[in-house]
């Protein structure tokens, strides 16, 4: 892909994919502050997840991933700011006649109900839309997780099905409601 560093700027908020190495205390320091707020939606975490060192080797692999077109991870600074506060994932991109990736997100714990998420995610997706000409952005949810639910519809996702035992989270197999948002103004790569 050769894309480099992305930045992406709204009115309060920076995303930046890959997110350089020296920022990976940063990253740490966001997940281990919202560990019992990702638990209920997140697989296990290995204690190992939530170090500096964790964090400096996936960043690496972020930059590889994101050069070979293949993912998207952005990580979320208010504007003026270091502290990582967000994530907007743009993962399993698929090309050919797919056109199509998964979406997941977080947003730091005492800034939920903001609409820094939602402000977040349609920048993410405009840039993924615009510069990967991908037609279609999946997102699944939990039905429990009504928040993100929600913002989904209001992003414009459409619900596309019910997975029982999709995924293994919180350590079970949990049902997702499964959305997907679609370019209506695809024209391709």
């Amino acid at each position: 892909m050769n894309a480099g560093p992305v930045r992406l700027e709204t009115d309060r908020l920076v995303l930046i994919a890959p997110l350089d190495v020296e920022h990976a205390p940063a990253v740490a320091d966001f997940y281990t502050r919202n560990r019992a707020h990702f638990a209920p939606w997140d697989p296990v975490r290995a204690r190992s997840f939530f170090t500096k060192a964790h964090w400096r080797e996936q960043l690496l692999l972020d930059a590889e991933l994101l050069e070979e077109g293949v993912s998207a991870r952005f990580f979320v600074t208010p504007r003026g700011s270091d502290r990582v506060v967000g994530h907007v994932h743009f993962a399993n991109v698929v090309y050919g006649a797919f056109q199509a990736c998964h979406l997941g997100f977080g947003i730091d714990a005492e800034l939920v109900g903001q609409g820094m998420m939602r402000e977040a995610i349609e920048a993410g997706i405009a840039w993924v839309f615009a510069e990967l000409g991908l037609h279609r952005v999946e997102a699944n949810h939990r039905p429990e997780n009504v928040r993100s639910g929600q913002l989904l519809r209001r992003l414009g996702f459409v619900p596309q099905g019910y997975a029982r035992d999709y995924l293994h989270i919180d350590g079970a197999w949990r049902d997702h409601v499964l959305t997907a948002l679609t370019n209506e103004r695809w024209k391709g790569r």
